[in-house]
């Protein structure tokens, strides 16, 4: 599968699940009077950009608390970076190195971010 069906199918399979993940696109295009306007999570600036990268698909889902909250539910930030089947990480890879970045930074801060070739 290509990484446009791989986003897609999870998607739908985190839908069933009560998630909501939505696209994130990130780049930059320049308006009617030529300057460039960033778009993305995590793309304040070039420099930015090349150290941590966004995932594909961002989103929140539902997480029963238990404890001292007891019966409430929280939104936990979701991050999916979705890859083509068959893909595996290599750390040599300076975009895909930025795109650990994040995930490491999202889940040190109680987030839920990993790479997927299809699994929600």
């Amino acid at each position: 599968m290509n990484e446009a069906s791989i986003q897609a199918q999870v998607r739908l399979d985190a839908s069933k699940l009560g998630w909501r993940l939505f696209r994130n696109n990130v780049g930059v295009l320049v308006d009617s009077r030529g300057t460039p306007v960033r778009f993305g999570l995590a793309n304040d600036s070039n420099v930015v950009n090349k150290h941590i990268k966004s995932a594909d698909l961002i989103g929140i889902k539902p997480v029963l608390i238990t404890q001292d909250m007891v019966g409430q539910t929280i939104g936990q930030f979701v991050s999916r970076e979705c890859k083509w089947s068959g893909w595996k990480y290599n750390p040599k890879d300076e975009r895909e190195a930025a795109q650990q970045r994040w995930i490491d930074m999202i889940n040190s801060m109680g987030g839920d971010a990993k790479f997927t070739i299809g699994e929600v």
